[in-house]
């Protein structure tokens, strides 16, 4: 791709910055995790906001304060006693047009999708990007049901077919088939094939990924393999490196 700017992406479910073995709150182990790859744009799921078990922190500020994010985005998924948890997107770039997306299945838990334009400037250039993070249910059904919801929204459906749109989060996508099932024939590709999140302590199950169209190509795409990546969370960031490129107008 000519012309072209790697922007890099991070998806991670941070299970609340409680250890997937230890059960500690350490959010200390999510921050270093994430500052070995120095992403421009992070998708989080499990994200607190004012919960006692997470010394009533608000995630999403500490987070991005601490990794210098500038631009942030949160969305409360589940409602607790005291507290919240749900999605966050950070990133280097502004945050336009912020939506929450409604994805709950009658009587499975609240689910949302987390959407925003991203404005990413390069080479004198500028690019807006359509972001949706999202945390799929736990039932095939559910997930597949979620996923229609989203591609039927009215900002995902009428998106130009050459934006860069990137979709993707904590799919649970136990059986890796959503991308062949439903995005493939949306016109989205899958970004990363057979990476292996989950459990974070011995990967065994890909259940974190990222599905793309538009003006983008895949350069690289890994999960993290360091011993804090295993301690930090019960999942392991998933890291994919894109190619935007900025020879066609949109």
């Amino acid at each position: 791709m000519s012309n072209s700017e790697t922007v890099r992406i991070i998806s991670y479910n941070i299970h609340k910055g409680i250890g997937g073995v230890d059960r500690r709150y350490r959010p200390e182990r999510i921050i270093e995790t994430l500052k070995q790859y120095s992403a421009d744009i992070i998708f989080l799921q499990e994200v607190d906001d004012q919960v006692p078990r997470s010394r009533m922190d608000v995630q999403v500020d500490l987070f991005s304060e601490a990794l210098e994010m500038k631009y942030s985005a949160y969305q409360r998924n589940v409602y607790l006693k005291q507290g919240y948890y749900g999605n966050a997107i950070l990133s280097r770039f502004p945050l336009l047009d912020v939506e929450d997306v409604d994805l709950t299945i009658p009587l499975k838990k609240r689910r949302q999708g987390l959407l925003a334009h991203c404005r990413v400037k390069f080479n004198g250039h500028q690019r807006t990007m359509l972001l949706v993070n999202v945390h799929l249910g736990l039932a095939g059904f559910e997930r597949k049901m979620q996923l229609r919801k989203l591609l039927e929204h009215k900002t995902v459906h009428r998106a130009h077919k050459e934006t860069p749109v990137v979709i993707g989060g904590d799919l649970n996508d136990v059986w890796e088939n959503l991308g062949k099932q439903l995005m493939t024939p949306a016109g989205f590709s899958v970004a990363a094939k057979a990476i292996r999140t989950f459990p974070a302590a011995f990967p065994a199950r890909a259940l974190d990924n990222l599905f793309y169209r538009g003006d983008l190509a895949v350069s690289h795409a890994f999960a993290s393999k360091s011993k804090l990546a295993g301690q930090a969370s019960d999942h392991r960031p998933l890291v994919v490196d894109f190619e935007l490129g900025v020879t066609k107008a949109v």
